[in-house]
């Protein structure tokens, strides 16, 4: 018996029925993925013991020289595939390797300037709430009303009205191609470090199929799961002469110990991405997301910019019908089995909690095995979910029918089971 079940039967009841869940749903949301059996199995290792603060070759504690050998194939591993003169492999989160970078190159009180959260861009970018905006004076650029895509010419305007110290790329809600180049030429010309956030289109970005911002940025950053597919964590990647103030800055800065097991599932997520077939993976992302977008406009759902360029869409339901809320639709999809999340739209009249959006992604999708041909039956359910008006006997229906759809798409994780000495 499997030592939770057999030790604390209610949080092991509350494990399987979450792993239920996920193998009986479809996951749109696009931060969202399922993990290989080999990134599941190492996180779940005894390198959760141990203690190794500081880096390679220079711990504060004895013991640390296999769990030196687990840190460097993950640095070395993620330096391959982004091709970046250094990388720190221990933030915890995105946000964390996002807050390194203010510390090492800001003091508080400094003038910060990113992508506005309602517009698609991300908490830790200097929303009022976040830290970022608490211990920073934080400016934005927006998007362009009209085409609803960054005006580089205002991003120009403000940079040189308001001389941030730091120029901040990259968003949770955009689903178009970065100008990278553009944005360093303005970071360069007021005299500011920039920093790409690429948490959502890393994989994209290892593979080529989104240009990488590594070439011209100070600062490049990112989750490690979404569509790079390994475990919840972070990472900071810099030009070399950043390189040890990011190091101070993520330890002693900001964190103690490491989480080393998750550091060993980095370091299996980064082996999978350089094998040639998570780049076929990746491209079948991109094919999938074009087209659901596609049949979301044949079914009258309205996209921000019309389209996507990578993983994601924006779907502004008040096209459809302007009584919809992306809290009501989120509500009736998961009771029919698809699990999406609410989302600003950009100029949206509504709050964060109710919202005018629904953000879809593909990235879990592709790892369950679906096409193109399946994006048709996913955008049916959801349509029929959504003109369902919530009408439970209707979804039921969709529930049981997405259900058994899931059947033939199994998750790629496996248990690992612990053996008893």
């Amino acid at each position: 018996m499997n030592p939770i079940a057999q030790n604390d039967p209610t949080l092991w009841k509350a494990i399987q029925d979450e792993t239920r869940r996920q193998e009986t749903t479809l996951e749109l949301i696009a931060s969202e993925n399922h993990v290989s059996p080999s990134v599941l199995a190492a996180a779940a290792t005894p390198l959760t013991n141990k203690y190794a603060e500081g880096y390679p070759g220079k711990r504060y504690y004895g013991g640390c020289q296999f769990v030196d050998v687990v840190e460097n194939l993950a640095r070395d591993r993620a330096k391959q595939l982004f091709n970046c003169d250094h990388v720190n492999v221990q933030p915890h989160s995105g946000s964390q390797a996002n807050q390194a970078v203010f510390l090492a190159a800001l003091q508080p009180g400094d003038t910060i300037m990113g992508l506005h959260l309602d517009h698609g861009g991300h908490l830790t970018h200097g929303k009022s709430v976040n830290i970022s905006g608490k211990w920073f004076k934080a400016v934005h650029y927006t998007l362009n009303q009209q085409t609803e895509r960054i005006d580089m010419a205002e991003v120009r305007r403000a940079a040189l009205e308001h001389k941030p110290k730091l120029i901040i790329t990259g968003a949770s809600a955009y689903p178009r191609e970065w100008e990278w180049a553009k944005f360093a030429e303005i970071a360069h010309e007021v005299g500011a470090p920039l920093m790409a956030d690429i948490a959502h289109i890393a994989g994209l970005v290892a593979t080529g199929l989104h240009s990488s911002p590594v070439p011209v940025a100070d600062f490049v950053t990112t989750t490690t799961h979404k569509t790079l597919r390994g475990p919840r964590g972070g990472m900071t990647m810099c030009k070399g002469d950043w390189a040890k103030k990011i190091d101070s800055a993520i330890f002693p800065g900001l964190q103690g110990g490491p989480l080393m097991h998750i550091i060993a599932a980095k370091a299996a997520a980064f082996g999978e991405a350089l094998k040639p077939e998570f780049k076929t993976y990746s491209a079948q992302i991109i094919k999938n997301a074009k087209a659901l977008a596609e049949e979301f406009t044949k079914r009258s759902y309205r996209l921000v910019t019309g389209g996507t360029d990578n993983h994601m869409m924006l779907i502004d339901l008040r096209a459809k019908d302007p009584n919809l809320t992306g809290a009501a639709v989120e509500g009736w999809l998961q009771a029919a089995g698809i699990i999406v999340n609410k989302n600003m739209v950009p100029f949206d009249t509504r709050k964060a909690m109710e919202t005018s959006g629904i953000r879809v992604g593909t990235p879990a999708l592709t790892t369950r095995g679906l096409k193109e041909a399946e994006m048709i039956k996913v955008a049916a359910w959801f349509d029929a979910a959504v003109q369902s008006a919530g009408d439970a006997a209707k979804l039921e229906k969709i529930r049981a029918e997405v259900e058994e759809f899931t059947k033939h798409y199994p998750l790629p994780h496996v248990t690992v089971e612990l053996e008893h000495a």
